[in-house]
Order: structure tokens, then C-alpha cells, then sequence
């Protein structure tokens, strides 16, 4: 048996993921692709982006040519806001800005005080405590703001369901402007302004920007008004593409067009932080193998934000001071920029650290528990001590890990377990070894058939504060009511989640073959470009490639040579778990370029894996059992059911074209290259009965 549980080992090993290929579009995928001049793979990741006619392929692929309609005629309450601030700026009246501690928060934040200051206003900021306050403005910063004499308070990327706070601002006598992109409450606040793109037509271009995009519309309106434009735009683009990069917006509408002018700034950045910040986040050199070079670079990429500078001005607002991040983007003393930058870097690989640490203290309390996501469908867990404000990191990492919805807490205040607890207790136990007066604070992701906010909404009277939307949420609960939370939250699953939703979810555009994956297949994919939320690289596929050599490097990563008719390098991030991989598989993957010794070439990032689905040639014909291959002791097997009369035949093919045969019922089998020569075995001894019981396994799992 040693053999066979070797086997089911490997089978394993491969990523737990569900394929959704797009369907072929190849008529009108032919149209676009001729007319455009484009590849067909092109063509049919825009019909996948619901792109199927040429007008509409036409400005997506240049989305400069859209004629956008005037920001207020589509916000209706930006007149007022303008008015306000020109009358409070001309004054001489100060002006105090409450951001948020996020990078869309600091962002919008630094850029308003950029816009502000070269307009001549009196101005200020505050950004609430994330460990003692949380998120939004509050009565104690209306208070302090009303103590320094501010006449106009300005939220932003915060404030729509600040009702309290902004009440008692209007109280006191303080004039108010909102300036965020959440959703809306019932009750809106009593502001004099409120600028929200929920609030506008969903049609609108502007409909999905982020707080820095309200905040970049409404300086830049401003500027125009005050006829003081000149020398700012630029400026206020980097900072908009920033923030709404790193928090994860749309890149449609207004983002696609704007994000885009303002990655062919960055590389040349006007701001001296932004400088410091690429500089020290060396995008010169290799990040997840991609060589990145900043001089004589036309334009950045989305991932050079995720991946690079993101992360760093994140995990500032994540576990520090957020000040770090507004003076790094508002100073233009390169020494003070580089200070800045330096302690960006240091704060995040502090981050990382917390982030690694924690992410292995949840998956070994899984392990321990021995959850059955079948049955629970939902992942909660909590231990004290974890950081608050990394947690919501680590349970992304969980949901690609386990592919169910996962809700990850720590307790408000240090405190002591039991002597006798064991941290890698089930929830329920573990519930009496902390104290029930502890309230709980947590971060919560999904999984695309999950609404984490609706899950939130069905334990409303178990829970203190909470917020969110489809695809993540926050949320305090008492101690003492953790075993009901996670009932409650797993009741909730399985109303809307199945069996096969449990796995991570792979979209894949089209399948293509390695002699189209060339240079100018890569070229092609920069016009749909810039690339993330809601427009997604294209995934491609391909079946059948045999795994040549691969090799771990770095922290778990595996590298590959890959062919299928041609050769092409290819690497796999933090699949270190999965190696060795199969020698034939179906691969899903993004293209990507690799320079090295100054030469580039076109490499795979992998992001999907599975045993073949399909052979080449007659066996993959209509009238041929379909073939699953699996791997046994190491060794590469091909498997089919064939149809003898009354009577099922497993066939089992090895590397070498051997064929074992055996009847459905039958101690007896053939063995050979071909059934004239083929000689009788008994599948009742071990090496054939367990290659036997592999292959069933394998054919029950492609069912």
C-alpha cells in the first residue's frame, strides 16, 4: 500500500482550482481580428470583456477617443462643492481635510493637500487611528477640527455613513463636503455636499472611480475654475493612479483612460516621493522574475504599482503612521523623499514578516482542526495576538489557499489563554480558552458565489460594527459569541455556495498554441492595457505540454522549461507545495517578458494547472473514449473505459505503449503492445492492482 498512497500523493499535489474557459467565438472573433488587424486570441479576450463590436473594440482600444461629458453634469452636488471651497479659499478661511488610512485614503489625501496648497488655500489634514478609532471620520476629530478654527472639512474616500459625526459638524457650525466612493446608507449624512459616484448613473464613465478619483475631479474642476491648472494635472494624475491602482478600482470608464496617461508619467515622476519610492523599490531589478526598467521605460504596468509601490504605501497604513505616507507624497526635498521611502520599505517588510508568520499560524491551526470545508464552507478563525491591520491580507492568501470564503480575526485587547490552551484548537474550544468579554476584529474575503457583506447582514444581531461588499468586509464581534458567528456564517454558505464552488476559480480567455505566443502576441496585449479589476490580463491555455525540467527557486517558486512542438520557459509563484509537477499537463498562464543579459524573450506565468483533458489525434475523435493520464510511483499513465459488448474494458497505456487490459469483472487481463501479441496477467498482484486502483481514482476524479 506504500505505492498506492505515493500515488495519491502526487495526484495532490496539483492546485485545487476550477476551469472556466470562455466559449469559442470564432465567427465574429475572425471579424474583429481582420478588421482590426489583431490575433484572434486578442479578439476573443474583448468578446470575453463583452467587447463584440468594432466600435466598441475601436474605443476600448483607444480610449482617449471618447468624448466624456462635463464632471458636473454627472455629479450633482459638485457646483455647491466648488462654490464652497472658492469662497472659503478666497477668504483666507482654513480648509481641513480627514482621509483615510489606506492607500486610496492617503492618496486622495496628499493630492487634495498638493491641489490646495498651489491654489493658495489655508489647509490640513487628519487621518483617524486605524488600532484605536478605525476607519472614517469622528466626533473627536470634528471636535479638534472645530478647536483650530476650520471653517470647511473635507472626508475623503470617508464620510457617507458618517451620520453622527457630520451631524454634530453642521451643529457646530462647520461647513461640510464628502468626498467618497462607498456604498450608500439610508440615511445620508447632513453635509452641504456629497460627491459619490454610487450616487450617479450607472452608466456614467465616472462610475467606478475610487476616492482619489473623486478627489482628482474635484481638484482638478477646481484648478479650472480658479484658472490655476497649469503645472498640476500631471502631478495629480500620478497620484490618482496610484491610489486607484492599489485599491483595486475598476480599470474602466474614466479609470482605463485616466490610469493609462498616468503610467507613462510615472517612470519620469514630477514627485520627488514617487521618485524615492520607485528608486527604493528597485523596479530596475527583478520582482517575481520580471525585470522591470525604469530608465528609457515608456510606460509602467499595473503590477509595478500592485506588487511594488502599492504594498509599501499599504503596509504604512497598515502598521504605522500614516503621516510617512503624506509627507513622502507631498514634500520636494529629494532628502526628506528618500527618508520617506526608506521607512516605506522598512514598514513593509515588517508587514511581510507579520503577514508570513500569521498566514503559517492559520494554516497550521487548520491542519490541526481537521476542517471539513465540505460540510463548514466557510473559514473562521481567530487567535489572539495577530495584527489587526494584516489580517485582511492573510485571509486573501487563505481564500487562494482553500477557495472558501474565509472571515480571519484577532482579539481588541492582549490577553492571557488558559495555561492549558492550545492554539490549534477548534473554534468552539478555543472560545473557552479566551476571555468572553474580548471583543473580536476581523477582516473577511470571498469567493465569487459569495457576498461577504450579505453573510455580514445574516449575523446582524451577533455582531458590533461591520461594513463591506460583495467581494470583502470588516467586522467586531463579542468573544462570546464566536461558535454562533461561525453557525451562523456557514448556515449562510451553504445557501448560496456548492460543492464545486469550493475551488479557486480560474477564467481563461482562449486556448492557443506556443508558436502564437511570439512578441507580437505580447504587443498586442499592452492595447488592453492597463490591465486589472474588471479587466483582467488574458488568460490563455494550452493542452498537453510536457514539463521538461523545473526547479525550485526563491521562496517556493517553480521554474520551467516547457514544450509542446516549441520550447518556452515558464515560472509558477509560491506553488513550491505542488513540485514535482507531472510530465504532462494543460497549463493555464499569462504571457509575460523576461530580459536577462540584455535579452528578452517571452516567458509563462502560470496561474493554472490540471492533468490533460484531451489527447491529439483519433483519441480525441467523437467516437473514442475520452483519455484521462494520471501518474503512478512517478510514472506516466494514460486511462480509458471502453465499451466490449455487454462488458466495460480498462485500458491503462504506459510510457512505453504497453496496454493493460481488463474486463469489468475479471481477475484476468492482457498486457501487451497490441492484443495478437498481448499475454494473460493476473490483476490480482500487486503491480498491476494498484496501477488499476490509480487509474480509477483518476477517472473518478474527471468526473
Amino acid at each position: 500500500m506504500e505505492n498506492q498512497s505515493h500515488s495519491q500523493l502526487k495526484q495532490q499535489k496539483l492546485p485545487n482550482q476550477r476551469w472556466l474557459i470562455h466559449p469559442e467565438q470564432s465567427e465574429t472573433a475572425k471579424k474583429l481580428a481582420k478588421t482590426l488587424q489583431i490575433s484572434p486570441l486578442i479578439a476573443q479576450s474583448l468578446i470575453n470583456r463583452d467587447i463584440s463590436t468594432i466600435e466598441e473594440a475601436q474605443a476600448f482600444l483607444n480610449p482617449e477617443s471618447i468624448k466624456l461629458p462635463s464632471p458636473i453634469q454627472e455629479f450633482p452636488d459638485l457646483e455647491i462643492a466648488l462654490n464652497l471651497l472658492q469662497t472659503t479659499i478666497s477668504q483666507k478661511k482654513k480648509i481641513a481635510i480627514c482621509g483615510d488610512y489606506d492607500a486610496d485614503g492617503m492618496t486622495s489625501t496628499a493630492l487634495l493637500l498638493r491641489s490646495f496648497k498651489h491654489l493658495g488655500a489655508k489647509v490640513d489634514y487628519a487621518i483617524p487611528s486605524r488600532m484605536q478609532e478605525g476607519y472614517g471620520i469622528n466626533e473627536r476629530i470634528i471636535e479638534e477640527f472645530y478647536q483650530e478654527e476650520v471653517s470647511l472639512i473635507l472626508t475623503v474616500d470617508n464620510g457617507i455613513s458618517a451620520y453622527q459625526p457630520i451631524a454634530r459638524a453642521r451643529e457646530l457650525g462647520l461647513n461640510v463636503i464628502i468626498t467618497d466612493h462607498h456604498d450608500i446608507p439610508p440615511n445620508l449624512p447632513p453635509a452641504n455636499a456629497i460627491l459619490n459616484p454610487k450616487l450617479i448613473s450607472e452608466t456614467s464613465p465616472y462610475r467606478g472611480v475610487a476616492g482619489v478619483g473623486v478627489a482628482y475631479i474635484l481638484a482638478v474642476s477646481l484648478a479650472k475654475r480658479l484658472e490655476k491648472l497649469s503645472g498640476l494635472t500631471n502631478l495629480l494624475l500620478e497620484l490618482f493612479t496610484l491610489g486607484t491602482i492599489a485599491d483595486l478600482a475598476p480599470l474602466t470608464g474614466v479609470n482605463r483612460r485616466w490610469v493609462k496617461r498616468g503610467l507613462q508619467l510615472l517612470p519620469h515622476s514630477q514627485l520627488a516621493g514617487v521618485r524615492a519610492l520607485i528608486q527604493i523599490s528597485d523596479l530596475k531589478t527583478q520582482e517575481q522574475g520580471n525585470l522591470k526598467e525604469t530608465k528609457n521605460q515608456k510606460s509602467l504596468k499595473p503590477d509595478d504599482i500592485g506588487f511594488r509601490l502599492g504594498p509599501r504605501i499599504n503596509a504604512v497604513g497598515r502598521i504605522a503612521d500614516p503621516q510617512i505616507v503624506i509627507e513622502l507624497l507631498t514634500t520636494d526635498d529629494k532628502e526628506v523623499a528618500a527618508t520617506r521611502a526608506k521607512q516605506c520599505q522598512e514598514i513593509n517588510q515588517t508587514r511581510q514578516e507579520l503577514c508570513a508568520e500569521i498566514e503559517q499560524q492559520a494554516i497550521a491551526w487548520c491542519k490541526e482542526s481537521q476542517i471539513n470545508f465540505e460540510q463548514e464552507r466557510v473559514l473562521v478563525v481567530v487567535q489572539p495576538g495577530w495584527h489587526h491591520g494584516v489580517i485582511g491580507i492573510v485571509a486573501s492568501r487563505l481564500v487562494e489557499r482553500y477557495g472558501v470564503p474565509v472571515f480571519i480575526g484577532s482579539y481588541e485587547e492582549e490577553q492571557e489563554p488558559d495555561a492549558d490552551a492550545n492554539l490549534a484548537t477548534p473554534l468552539g474550544m478555543m472560545l473557552s480558552s479566551s476571555s468572553t468579554t474580548s471583543t473580536i476584529r476581523g477582516s473577511a474575503r470571498g469567493i465569487p458565489e459569495f457576498h461577504v457583506f450579505e453573510g455580514l447582514q445574516f449575523c446582524d444581531d451577533l455582531l458590533g460594527k461591520y461594513g463591506g461588499h460583495k467581494a470583502a468586509g470588516g467586522f467586531s464581534l463579542p468573544g462570546e459569541n464566536l461558535d454562533k458567528f461561525r453557525s451562523r456564517l456557514s448556515e449562510f454558505a451553504h445557501q448560496c455556495l456548492e460543492i464545486h464552488h469550493l475551488k479557486p476559480l480560474i477564467t481563461i480567455d482562449a486556448e492557443a498554441e506556443f508558436k502564437e505566443l511570439n512578441f507580437d502576441l505580447d504587443h498586442q496585449i499592452d492595447l488592453l492595457h492597463p490591465c486589472g479589476i474588471e479587466n483582467k490580463s488574458p488568460i490563455f491555455w494550452t493542452s498537453n505540454v510536457r514539463v521538461a525540467e523545473q526547479k525550485i527557486v526563491g521562496a517556493g517558486h517553480i521554474k520551467l522549461i516547457l514544450i509542446k512542438s516549441e520550447i518556452i520557459k515558464a515560472i509558477a509563484w509560491r506553488w513550491g507545495d505542488y513540485f514535482r509537477l507531472p510530465q504532462l499537463v494543460d497549463i493555464a498562464y499569462k504571457l509575460r517578458k523576461n530580459t536577462f543579459n540584455g535579452e528578452t524573450s517571452i516567458e509563462l506565468e502560470l496561474v493554472g494547472i490540471r492533468l490533460p483533458q484531451k489527447v491529439s489525434g483519433d483519441q480525441n475523435s467523437s467516437n473514442s473514449p475520452q483519455i484521462t493520464e494520471f501518474y503512478y510511483s512517478d510514472r506516466h499513465y494514460a486511462c480509458s473505459i471502453y465499451q466490449i459488448g455487454d462488458l466495460q474494458e480498462l485500458r491503462i497505456r504506459n510510457s512505453r505503449g504497453e496496454v493493460l487490459a481488463i474486463q469489468q469483472g475479471k481477475r484476468i487481463g492482457l498486457l501487451g503492445k497490441s492484443r495478437n501479441d498481448a499475454k494473460e496477467v493476473d490483476v490480482s498482484e500487486p503491480r498491476f492492482f494498484h496501477v488499476i486502483k490509480a487509474a480509477m481514482n483518476a477517472l473518478k476524479l474527471r468526473e
